[in-house]
């Protein structure tokens, strides 16, 4: 008799995944780590303004930083106060990113797309003491904005104003120069002894990330949590002082102010601004002009400039590596952008505001593949894994579910709303993205959908829920419901499905256009409108978001919409 044959099978491998280093954790805060790279590299470029022609070596940047951390010590600024800075990028921006680290003030970073409506809150629930505030850019007069909400922000004592853009000056009493005047009498020792007395995890920054109670949540981070990430995403694509960075994403979003300023300035590489916001000539001229070694973008970006008439024309050749981010990557672009841009060493980067930003990330030996389909392993320090949303349990490799991450990268929290602070990181400080993903045996990562309704339009994360409160103030909308329809420009665009009050005339794509106009960021405005009687619904009352992004799709190609 033969004996019973018993098969072991292995158990399932869990989605799970740590990443050690070679290199430590900084224990420095940014102000100390800054004036350490300036005792390395001090003659060494720090920053380049392409529009107003301005330079800055190393020891004339922290120079520049403490002029400015004096004005706002003379103008009061204590230590946790909240400092806002609403501008497109120039050099003041970056300025005062590091002036307030230096004295521990919180940097409250302001979308330059916000207008009114949006500022207000923005300014009450910071309670934001001090601003710095382009006067215009484009078609937006930031000065008019401000004077209309300014009285009903009481924590608001002093405002502020620069010139973006390379134009002449603004003047008087509410100038940037009377602001660095105004900190003449203030010693070095003031400095010193306010960053003496700052540790590491101080909260250092508030970005402000839309969420689904209809209001954007304050994303507060700390020394640690930024300048740690902005260190190793320098580190996997190999900075030193002799890079040098065109950074044309914007310094309010962590892609600019963390992957690109922190990484620069922890690493002693150069900092370059090619415009106050995107174009796709401003950022060749200046990777051309400047040997830049490094790009950021977002898809779109590289489209635009992979798609200029005079593309050939520009010599490429010192590009080595950057960073593409925002949202996912086609793989045809990325193939042209090693190819025709020479970024031979492009990284793709993946994470959210509340995680300083980056989680994940692809490294300079991986293969085309990986660097199109996934995005990357775990970054140095940090642990991922992929659960259950409903058990909460880890899933197997190749199994989607929720991407969750650990390390000193996640949050404090969001700023002044512990319920919400909760909901996102449970009680093993694990942060809950939102997201889903699949890990495969390697440990790289793929994202495959989002739990949320969360739509990005060309690399802006907008949760339909804010846009929905501020439509319903519109006097002739009874009910309204907001979703992302795909989009060959932007990857995703908005379209409102709008159920009109009795009596009233069918809303347009244009009319609501107008009536957001100055009240409603511009990425956030819906492109189509649907005029319907109501929404399609679960059993249990629930809208079903699916089957209106199926409908959409079909009244779109079929040319139905408003």
């Amino acid at each position: 008799m033969c004996p019973l044959e018993v098969i072991v099978s292995e158990p399932p491998v869990p989605s799970y995944s740590s990443a050690t280093s070679q290199e430590p954790l900084l224990g420095d805060t940014i102000g100390d780590n800054l004036a350490r790279t300036v005792a390395s590299f001090g003659d060494r470029d720090a920053m380049v303004d392409l529009p107003s022609g301005r330079r800055w070596t190393y020891d004339e940047l922290l120079t520049d930083v403490d002029r400015v951390a004096k004005g706002l010590i003379a103008a009061g600024v204590l230590k946790g106060d909240r400092v806002g800075i609403w501008a497109p990028n120039c050099p003041e921006w970056t300025l005062l990113q590091y002036a307030t680290a230096r004295i521990g003030a919180v940097l409250v970073c302001v979308n330059p797309a916000y207008r009114s409506h949006e500022l207000s809150f923005v300014l009450k629930q910071s309670g934001m003491k001090l601003l710095v505030s382009a006067v215009q850019h484009k078609t937006s007069d930031y000065q008019a904005m401000v004077g209309e909400v300014r009285e009903s922000c009481p924590s608001l004592k002093d405002v502020y104003f620069v010139a973006v853009g390379g134009g002449e000056p603004h003047t008087g009493p509410d100038s940037w120069q009377a602001l660095l005047d105004g900190g003449s009498g203030v010693a070095d020792d003031d400095i010193s002894s306010r960053g003496a007395a700052l540790t590491a995890d101080d909260p250092i920054n508030i970005q402000y990330t839309s969420g689904t109670t209809g209001f954007p949540k304050g994303a507060t981070l700390s020394h640690h949590n930024i300048l740690n990430n902005g260190y190793f995403v320098g580190e996997l694509v190999s900075y030193t002082e002799h890079d040098r960075i065109c950074i044309p994403v914007p310094f309010y979003h962590c892609f600019g102010m963390v992957m690109g300023n922190l990484a620069a300035t922890s690493h002693g590489a150069c900092m370059v601004i090619p415009a106050p916001s995107f174009e796709p000539v401003a950022t060749l001229d200046a990777v051309v002009s400047e040997r830049c070694t490094s790009l950021y973008g977002v898809p779109t970006m590289f489209i635009a400039e992979l798609g200029l008439d005079t593309f050939d024309a520009y010599d490429l050749s010192t590009l080595r590596t950057g960073i593409m981010a925002g949202s996912p990557c086609p793989v045809e672009v990325m193939k042209k952008v090693v190819a025709q841009m020479n970024m031979t060493e492009v990284a793709i980067c993946y994470g959210m505001t509340e995680t300083s930003p980056v989680s994940t990330m692809t490294r300079v030996d991986d293969d085309l593949a990986r660097r199109t389909e996934t995005v990357g392993q775990v970054m140095p320090h940090l642990e991922v894994k992929v659960i259950d949303p409903v058990t909460g349990l880890t899933v197997p490799h190749g199994e989607a579910g929720e991407f969750c991450t650990r390390g000193y990268s996640v949050m404090l929290g969001y700023w002044e709303q512990p319920e919400k602070t909760a909901e996102a990181i449970d009680v093993a400080r694990w942060m809950h993205t939102g997201d889903l993903a699949t890990m495969d045996a390697d440990g790289y990562l793929n994202i495959v959908g989002r739990i949320k309704d969360l739509v990005i339009r060309g690399g802006e994360n907008i949760y339909p829920r804010e846009i929905e409160e501020f439509l319903y103030t519109h006097p002739d909308i009874a009910d309204v419901q907001v979703i992302g329809v795909p989009d060959q420009k932007y990857g995703e665009e908005l379209m409102a499905w709008v159920v009109m009050r009795p009596g009233t005339t069918p809303l347009t794509a244009e009319a609501l256009a107008g009536f957001c106009q100055g009240r409603l960021a511009h990425y956030k405005v819906p492109r189509y409108v649907h005029v319907t009687d109501g929404f399609p619904m679960t059993v249990t009352g629930k809208i079903r978001k699916v089957q209106m992004r199926e409908e959409s799709g079909k009244l779109l190609a079929e040319g139905g919409r408003s």
